[in-house]
């Protein structure tokens, strides 16, 4: 993948036209959205820090929950479906201060209204900052 870190154009979180206020406010920006995957960016600032000056658990825990759940929705074609998180079980193992998030989601399975996905967030260098485990149920109703 080339290095986007000084990209402003990249999408935001928009899923076929309906794009998330809370994960626009927080700059999340998709990267890749295909089959089973989906990668989002944060470039980290001081209004994504705790106390301690290290990005908040619910800034990663957002990142976690929406790459997560656009990997299960992606379709071909215009076609815009939804989920809704049931379960999110995350592990926090790092901290990051400063630079550029990844975090990328994975389907791991599923049937025709509940999948499951794994994902996880990184810094720049790659190390490893907190990684999920999650159940989604895809909505019936339209858009």
């Amino acid at each position: 993948m080339t290095d986007d870190h000084d990209r402003t154009d990249l999408p935001l979180t928009d899923l076929r036209g309906r794009s998330s206020p809370f994960h626009d406010l927080l700059g999340l920006r998709m990267t890749e959205w295909r089959q089973g995957h989906c990668t989002i960016v944060c470039d980290l600032a001081e209004k994504h820090m705790n106390r301690n000056h290290s990005a908040h658990g619910g800034v990663l825990m957002a990142m976690l929950d929406e790459v997560a759940a656009a990997a299960g929705v992606w379709t071909e074609g215009d076609v815009a479906r939804r989920s809704v998180t049931v379960d999110l079980t995350t592990s926090f193992v790092g901290h990051a201060t400063q630079g550029r998030l990844t975090a990328t989601g994975t389907v791991i399975g599923g049937g025709k209204q509940i999948f499951f996905c794994r994902s996880e967030v990184r810094d720049e260098q790659g190390k490893l900052v907190a990684a999920a485990s999650s159940a989604h149920r895809l909505r019936s109703e339209p858009g």
